[in-house]
């Protein structure tokens, strides 16, 4: 025992974040049938492809085998039902349409569910692990568990509150569509406004877009034309960001002309103007700030988990990663 934790233990956290790392290597594999023309060479991402399988694979193996070498069959039950839940979490996102994503009526208990499954579980079934390893009950493994769940949950509704609170937001800083903020403002505000607030959104972009083409656009019913007769279409697609999450990530971004001869804007000028009104729309409702208090209550759950624990150096510490994330000033 090394400052009160046990060599299994030690080892049970690195095997934790082995199958955290596999788990982002494989979600950055990138969709070939999204590849455009200035994203390089197909023979090159279809070779990143392969890579990026065989090196997530190569880890999760080197988990699997460390997981044996613990000799606990609990523990290896506990870390296969993780890894489960993230595949479920994943799948979930990546099943979500193209098309209605945007106008899916998630409630915040939905998205509570499926960011433990995604976000949540790993570390939480980890936490009641390293109990498991120390011969504790299982209240105290329900403790551990609690501690890792609520944690979890503060940390991620954190990142998904800094593109709303940060005083300078550059343009190319993204927020997820199904982030918290974004889903409490659909909350607060009906899913019929929220449709049209996201319909003023790409409307304000494609008259952008033409302005800064100088082009005049005029619209005939579903269908906005320029002077050259070509329609322009916005694709709304996902993009890759620590995972299949759906970013308004100008990268990848497909503006669409029959004309193939005619390019998109090349600073995404358009993505930026619709990005920028959604964003001071959930500002200005009452998304952010409810996502704050949500985080910062999954943060005082994990606390009170914490005071099922005798005072230590290790509990001090975990004490002050919940500090961290639940400080927003």
């Amino acid at each position: 025992m090394v400052s009160g934790i046990y060599s299994c233990q030690r080892s049970l956290a690195e095997i934790t974040e082995l199958i955290h790392i596999a788990l982002l290597v494989h979600r950055g594999i990138v969709n070939l049938n999204e590849l455009q023309s200035s994203d390089g060479p197909l023979k090159d991402m279809q070779f990143g492809n392969k890579i990026a399988i065989l090196s997530g694979d190569f880890l999760l193996a080197n988990a699997c085998n460390g997981l044996a070498l613990l000799q606990n069959t609990k523990v290896v039950e506990l870390l296969a039902s993780a890894l489960m839940d993230l595949v479920q979490g994943v799948y979930h996102e990546n099943s979500t349409s193209k098309e209605s994503y945007i106008t899916d009526d998630i409630g915040i208990s939905t998205w509570k569910e499926q960011t433990f499954l995604s976000h949540g579980a790993l570390l939480a079934k980890s936490c009641q692990a390293a109990m498991e390893l120390a011969k504790h009950d299982a209240e105290v493994q329900n403790m551990a568990f609690q501690y890792g769940k609520h944690m979890a949950m503060s940390h991620k509704i954190n990142s998904d509150v800094q593109p709303f609170i940060k005083e300078k937001t550059s343009d190319s800083m993204t927020f997820n569509l199904n982030s918290a903020p974004v889903v409490l403002h659909q909350e607060f505000l009906g899913r019929d406004l929220w449709i049209k607030q996201i319909g003023e959104a790409q409307e304000k972009g494609r008259l952008d877009y033409a302005k800064e083409r100088g082009l005049a656009v005029t619209q005939t019913g579903d269908a906005f034309f320029m002077t050259q007769r070509m329609p322009l279409g916005f694709l709304i697609t996902e993009a890759l960001d620590n995972g299949r999450d759906f970013h308004w990530k100008m990268a990848k971004r497909k503006i669409w002309c029959t004309n193939k001869s005619t390019p998109g804007p090349s600073n995404g000028s358009a993505t930026n103007s619709m990005q920028n009104l959604l964003r001071e729309r959930i500002k200005a409702g009452k998304g952010v700030t409810s996502a704050i208090d949500l985080c910062r209550y999954h943060g005082n759950k994990a606390l009170e988990a914490l005071e099922s624990f005798p005072p230590s150096e290790a509990r001090s510490a975990l004490e002050n990663i919940v500090f961290a994330v639940t400080r927003f000033s």
